[in-house]
C-alpha cells in the first residue's frame, strides 16, 4: 500500500525592529498563549493560509497578534530544520518588518497572551528557532542602513539629525558622530521640512520611493 508523505506546513515570522528615542533598537516579540512552548516568548507569526501570499500572511500575523502595522518589509530568509516545530515539518518564511516608533504600540491578540518590545541586547528565551531568526535580522538590518533607505522606516515620519544619529547608534552599535550622521544624511533622498514642527532644529522628511532604494 503506498504511504501518502506527511504534510509539511508553511508560517510566517516577523523580525519587527523599531528605535525608540533613549532606549535603543528593540524586537517586537509575543508571550505564546498556547503549546508548543507556552508562555515562552516568540517572534509574531502563523500559518499561511490556502489560498494567501507569503508577505500577506506574515502582514495578517503582525497585525492579528501585536496590533502593529509594518512600515517596511523585507524577505528575510527561510527556516526548515526538520525538528524546529513539535507539532511537525513546518519550514518558516521570515521577514524583516520596520516599524515607526510612535505607530508601534502593541496590544496582544489572537493567540498571543501579551506583545511588548524587547531591546535586541536583552532578549528572554524564545521559542523555537527565533533566536537564530532575531540574530539573522539585525545582521540584515545592518547591512541595509549602508546602502539602503530602511532606517527611515524605523524613525517618526518627519525627524531631525539628532533622531536620525540616536537611529543609526542603537542599530550598528557603536556611538555615531552628528558629522557621520550629517554625512548619511546627504546620501538619502530627503526633503527638508520648515517650520512644520515646533522644535528646535531644522526637520527633514524621507522622499525616496520606497524605503528600499539605494542610498546615493
Amino acid at each position: 500500500m503506498l504511504q501518502l508523505p506527511k504534510p509539511m506546513y508553511v508560517t510566517t515570522d516577523a523580525v519587527a525592529v523599531s528605535c525608540f528615542p533613549k532606549q535603543g533598537l528593540k524586537v517586537l516579540l509575543i508571550r505564546r498563549a498556547n503549546p508548543p512552548f507556552e508562555r515562552f516568548w516568540a517572534l509574531p507569526g502563523g500559518f499561511v493560509e490556502q489560498e494567501e501570499d507569503l508577505l500577506d500572511a506574515c502582514t495578517r500575523e503582525l497585525e492579528e497578534e501585536t496590533g502593529v502595522r509594518p512600515t517596511a518589509i523585507v524577505q528575510l530568509g527561510a527556516w526548515g530544520k526538520p525538528g524546529r516545530d513539535p507539532r511537525g515539518r513546518n519550514v518558516s518564511i521570515a521577514y524583516l518588518v520596520g516599524v515607526r516608533p510612535q505607530t508601534g504600540t502593541p496590544r496582544a491578540g489572537s493567540d498571543a497572551a501579551q506583545a511588548e518590545w524587547h531591546s535586541v541586547d536583552a532578549l528572554p528565551a524564545l521559542a523555537f528557532d527565533h533566536e537564530g531568526i532575531v540574530t539573522a535580522g539585525i545582521e540584515k538590518l545592518r547591512a541595509l542602513i549602508v546602502s539602503t533607505h530602511l532606517i527611515f522606516a524605523m524613525v517618526p515620519e518627519t525627524f531631525r539629525l539628532e533622531e536620525l544619529r540616536d537611529a543609526l547608534t542603537a542599530i550598528r552599535g557603536e556611538l555615531v558622530t552628528a558629522q557621520e550622521a550629517l554625512a548619511f544624511l546627504k546620501r538619502a533622498r530627503v526633503v527638508k521640512q520648515a517650520g512644520e514642527m515646533p522644535r528646535e532644529g531644522e526637520t527633514y522628511r524621507c522622499a525616496a520611493a520606497d524605503f528600499l532604494t539605494p542610498l546615493r
